[in-house]
């Protein structure tokens, strides 16, 4: 059975698979660190303060929240792009196909909250149910990675559809973070980023397509929203959707597909494994049954592992038998199961939620939660849909 290529796909998954790998291996490294006689080291590492003054302006901050609102703002740019492209000239520009992927992502990220709260709310503690959007996002890089160890038996509408319900995830995740996890709002903070925004607005109605200028005016946006308590990563995104995606004087040229080229190897093999080592560094010292089994591991884990599958397969159904979408070409129902399988696998923007979450030491460890829910997620999907497509094999030329 062949099935046509689509290369854009193609060159997704092969980035994407092989930044799994080395994000997984700057996870485990980070684990074998923090129990290591390295620890105190690994510990002095993150803590290490490294200050930016000019005047009376100053931002001070620990290496570790430098990684997470400074590159990881680069990440979230990344997204942007990738979004942006995809609506305008992606799968997500073709309504057809973005009905199904688009209203399982929604029961994906509902049903593992709802899990969540269910087991946190049990507890009798309010704090714990700050964490309820940590199971709703799915790792993009972690999930594809999976999926490429089967890709001669699985078909190329499979990968489409985890890739559009990773990327709604994406959209979900950006929305929760704007709304349920900024800190005390600085208006006059706010004020600046707004002007910054509309100064992108009319030089894309200018039809401005030089990079430079819009990645200055957003570095001054991300320095605004950082002081203004809502969470810095998001002007990555907001500068990415003003980038053009062609250029009026060059059709040949596009901005967002250039910029995204050159950022896709710097995010994935530097700037999301660096990541990965500075928030996955959890000690086991002294560490029992009764950490995993704290309501808020705990439900993150069964939001990831019960959770996704569960509310990306319903919410499909749904979707298929109220006559809204169909199945994709050569997709059966055991292949939308293990692809939910592998959407409980959240690590990247898990992690960057429960960080948010829970900013302080607390007696608990969400990150407990994500690594086993992810990796259960990842064990889970991978040998079932090896299993269901044993006796299948799709030819992509």
């Amino acid at each position: 059975m062949a099935i046509k290529p689509i290369s854009s796909i193609k060159r997704f998954l092969k980035t994407n698979s092989a930044g799994g790998v080395v994000l997984a291996l700057a996870a485990i490294a980070a684990l074998i660190v923090a129990n290591s006689p390295l620890s105190g080291a690994y510990q002095d590492f993150l803590h290490a303060t490294v200050n930016f003054q000019i005047e009376n302006f100053k931002i001070e901050k620990d290496l570790r929240h430098w990684v997470n609102d400074g590159l990881m703002a680069i990440f979230f740019f990344l997204v942007g792009l990738e979004l942006k492209r995809e609506f305008v000239a992606g799968e997500l520009s073709k309504i057809s196909q973005v009905v199904l992927p688009g209203i399982a992502a929604i029961g994906g990220v509902l049903i593992p909250a709802a899990i969540y709260v269910a087991i946190t709310k049990s507890s009798g503690e309010p704090s714990y149910l700050d964490g309820w959007a940590i199971p709703a996002a799915t790792d993009i890089a972690f999930a594809v990675g999976v999926l490429s160890l089967l890709i001669d038996r699985i078909p190329t509408a499979l990968k489409i559809f985890l890739l559009t319900v990773a990327i709604f995830d994406d959209i979900g995740a950006i929305v929760i973070i704007a709304l349920f996890y900024s800190g005390d709002i600085s208006y006059t903070a706010l004020g600046f980023a707004g002007i910054g925004i509309i100064a992108l607005a009319l030089i894309n109605r200018l039809k401005v397509s030089g990079h430079t200028v819009y990645l200055i005016i957003g570095l001054l946006i991300w320095v605004a929203v950082l002081k203004s308590g809502v969470h810095a990563t998001l002007a990555g995104v907001i500068t990415a959707l003003f980038i053009p995606y062609t250029d009026p004087k060059n059709p040949d040229f596009s901005p967002v597909k250039t910029l995204e080229h050159d950022l896709h190897n710097s995010v994935a093999f530097i700037i999301l494994p660096l990541f990965a080592f500075v928030n996955a560094g959890i000690s086991f010292e002294g560490m029992g049954i009764g950490d995993v089994l704290h309501p808020v591991p705990l439900g993150v884990m069964l939001g990831l592992v019960i959770g996704k599958p569960i509310g990306i397969l319903l919410f499909s159904w749904l979707t298929i038998k109220l006559g809204l979408a169909e199945l994709p070409k050569h997709v059966n129902w055991s292949h939308i199961l293990g692809a939910s399988l592998l959407c409980g696998i959240g690590f990247t923007m898990s992690l960057f939620i429960g960080g948010l979450a829970y900013p302080q030491t607390q007696v608990f460890d969400e990150r407990i939660g994500i690594l086993l829910g992810s990796l259960i997620s990842g064990l889970l999907g991978y040998f079932y849909l090896r299993h269901v497509t044993k006796n299948t094999a799709y030819v992509e030329e």
